[in-house]
C-alpha cells in the first residue's frame, strides 16, 4: 500500500513504515503529523485517485527530526564584466515517519 501526498508545494510517494524527507515543517521532533492533501492511494489492486484530493483520505506519521540536506553552490558570473558571485545553499527539511495510510 502506498499514497501520494502533498506537502510543502511537493508530491511525495509515501508507504507505511518507511521515512522521507520533506519541506520543513513548524513541528517539534517527536510531533505526530497529519497529511489531508492525499493525491492518490494504491492498496493491491485498487486505486483510488482524487480530484485533485480525496475526501476523508488521511496519512499519519511521527517527526523524527530536522536537518538540512546538501551544500549546493549558486555561481552567478557576466562575462567580460569581471562579475562574480559564489553563494553556497543548504535546503532544511523534516524527516517523517509514516505510520498510517488511512482511506477515505
Amino acid at each position: 500500500m502506498y499514497a501520494i501526498i502533498e506537502t510543502g508545494g511537493k508530491q511525495y510517494k509515501v508507504s507505511e513504515g518507511e521515512s522521507c524527507k520533506v519541506e520543513k515543517l513548524p513541528i517539534g521532533e517527536g510531533s505526530g503529523v497529519d497529511f489531508e492533501k492525499v493525491l492518490l492511494i494504491q492498496d493491491g489492486e485498487d486505486v483510488s485517485v482524487g480530484t485533485p484530493y480525496l475526501e476523508g483520505a488521511r496519512v499519519s506519521g511521527r517527526v523524527l527530526s530536522h536537518g538540512k540536506g546538501k551544500k549546493i553552490i549558486v555561481f552567478k558570473y557576466k562575462s567580460k564584466k569581471n562579475y562574480r558571485k559564489k553563494q553556497g545553499h543548504r535546503q532544511p527539511f523534516t524527516l517523517v515517519k509514516i505510520e498510517k495510510i488511512e482511506p477515505a
